[in-house]
């Protein structure tokens, strides 16, 4: 009946000081009540015998792994099923005096974990050869010396217990520490053999389920809650997360439509925020502007603040900080700034002047007049006084692409200066330099612009422009909010913390 069990895997529980050993049954001994393992494995870790013996009174729990089937061809020594691992399909069974057992039939998850070897549980390992392997005396002995001569296995088997020896079992002598001292920290870090290191992967997948977060985390916030340590809000509540950019604090629901215009727009525009900003017409745009002067934001206030804002999005355009900077001294922009005999072109010059100033090479095209406006010759003679560059002649821009071209050719009034020489033969020059355009305040029929340009800047509130104006940007010219209401405006500034934002289509 003790030889049905033969070839069979089993896992055999000795208890807290012994372990758990798992191998094949090599024989059974019903006289003196003792079971053999051939190749075993102690606590995951392959044992150096081949072979370890138990008795019935050492075994707490004894679980059948896997049950040999008729014809099965195995035998006791064959090593392939054990260097891969001991399979996880099979029952347990209870120790009784036949030693053969009592099958319980419960069977056993096949991805169960395998037992992750600890130095702490080696310490008290007891493992004795079975006097029932066929060897002869002298391979006996040269194993036993082979054991010896081991360190780990000196240091693993010094504490064997003599309670569960039997009686002809041969146990191996204990060595004892080199000169009586103990050894030092890197001997019982790395002094381990190399094959004392499982043959065996371990199942993470197998371990990673047997961990139940939900339960983890419920008795982490039971104890936050007995505790005290969780200041409000129950266990269930999840704390609300915000933004880099959003506000805790509690608000008025945000009102996007903030700027009312008297008469509905032709097009309306949205900021990064959200916020819509309507257009309004040129007659009610110069309405505003006629406002604001009469109030005290002149011509010259408003052409400096203009020029201020252009310059600024031009240096952004330019590189800002990467392009400009004293490292980069050979890498200085160049800027072609063409402007008209008009208001337009005053703010353009104001624009290069600024420009002038931080460093960036400005060459100014304005045609010559016999008589100019007067905030023209102003701003020509400032524009002077700076580094940059003023010419009348096409003929002196340059042959070969700028940084960037700054338009301000074009204005809302006097379009018969379209039909001038002069006009055809710049606009000719920036189409075929293939330089990015930049325009200032352009007017909003497209068939008065002869260049298309890739950015436009609007001043105060945008006007209804069209495709060929490129992506609108939108600059604070310094308007108060009581001049846009006096024109029936109900004006909210959306520009928040800067002076030039960009315009999104709706």
């Amino acid at each position: 009946m003790a030889t049905d069990w033969l070839g069979s895997i089993v896992s055999i529980n000795c208890g807290e000081s012994l372990g758990v050993y798992q191998g094949r049954v090599s024989a059974v001994d019903q006289v003196s009540q003792t079971i053999s393992l051939t190749r075993p494995f102690h606590n995951g870790v392959k044992c150096l015998v081949p072979e370890v013996t138990f008795r019935a009174g050492d075994i707490t729990e004894l679980k059948i792994l896997e049950i040999p089937g008729p014809g099965d061809s195995r035998q006791c020594g064959d090593s392939q099923q054990m260097e891969t691992g001991i399979p996880g399909v099979g029952c347990q069974v209870g120790p009784s005096q036949n030693g053969t057992g009592k099958v319980l039939k419960k069977p056993m998850s096949s991805s169960a974990p395998q037992n992750i070897p600890r130095r702490t549980d080696m310490k008290n390992q007891d493992i004795v050869i079975s006097p029932q392997q066929q060897c002869s005396k002298s391979y006996m002995d040269r194993h036993m010396e082979t054991l010896s001569q081991s360190k780990g296995f000196r240091r693993r088997h010094n504490s064997w217990s003599s309670s569960s020896r039997h009686p002809n079992q041969v146990t191996p002598k204990k060595s004892g520490l080199k000169n009586g001292q103990m050894k030092s920290k890197d001997d019982e870090c790395f002094g381990d053999d190399i094959d004392e290191i499982p043959d065996t992967d371990f199942d993470f997948e197998g371990n990673l389920a047997l961990f139940d977060k939900a339960a983890v985390f419920e008795e982490i916030e039971t104890y936050e809650r007995r505790s005290g340590t969780r200041s409000r809000g129950t266990p269930n509540e999840k704390p609300a997360r915000y933004r880099h950019d959003e506000n805790i604090l509690e608000s008025e629901p945000i009102v996007y439509r903030r700027i009312v215009v008297p008469q509905n727009p032709n097009k309306e525009f949205c900021t990064d925020s959200g916020l819509v900003v309507p257009s309004v017409s040129y007659e009610l745009h110069k309405k505003l502007l006629s406002v604001a002067e009469k109030h005290g934001l002149t011509l010259e206030r408003r052409l400096e603040m203009t020029g201020v804002c252009a310059s600024q999005m031009a240096l952004s355009l330019l590189g800002g900080p990467n392009r400009l900077n004293p490292k980069n001294v050979h890498q200085r922009p160049t800027v072609a700034l063409l402007c008209g005999p008009h208001v337009k072109g005053a703010q353009g010059i104001s624009c290069g002047r600024h420009l002038s100033n931080h460093d960036v090479h400005v060459i100014l095209f304005l045609p010559n007049f016999v008589k100019m406006l007067e905030s023209i010759t102003n701003e020509l003679n400032l524009f002077s006084k700076t580094q940059g560059q003023q010419v009348s002649s096409v003929k002196d821009l340059p042959d070969t692409p700028v940084d960037l071209v700054i338009n301000c050719l074009d204005c809302h009034e006097n379009a018969f200066l379209r039909d001038q020489p002069w006009y055809k033969a710049v606009v000719d020059w920036a189409n075929q330099n293939r330089a990015p355009v930049l325009s200032i305040d352009p007017p909003i029929s497209e068939m008065e612009l002869g260049i298309d340009a890739k950015w436009s800047l609007a001043l105060g509130l945008p006007l209804p422009l069209g495709e060929r104006a490129g992506r609108v940007y939108l600059c604070d010219i310094g308007i108060p909010q009581k001049v846009f209401q006096e024109v029936g405006i109900n004006y909210h500034s959306p520009f928040g913390c800067k002076f030039v934002i960009p315009l999104h289509s709706t």
